[in-house]
């Protein structure tokens, strides 16, 4: 079980960090808040962090 914890450990920091080097500190925002919308089962912050999220995977619109 100890083993599972740590591969688990290591997949959730290295998205972390891909998505930090992907989409800047704006990333790692949006994806806390979804995070955290998630885990308290609170809609409205998870919709937020998902929006953030979706703004920057789409890019510039102009």
């Amino acid at each position: 079980m100890p083993a599972l914890a740590l591969v688990s450990a290591v997949l959730v920091i290295g998205f972390e960090q891909l998505v930090q080097w992907k989409f800047g500190a704006m990333g790692i925002v949006g994806l806390l808040l979804l995070t955290i919308g998630v885990k308290a089962r609170n809609p409205t912050i998870g919709s937020i962090g998902a929006v953030v999220l979706a703004i920057l995977v789409a890019g510039p619109l102009l």
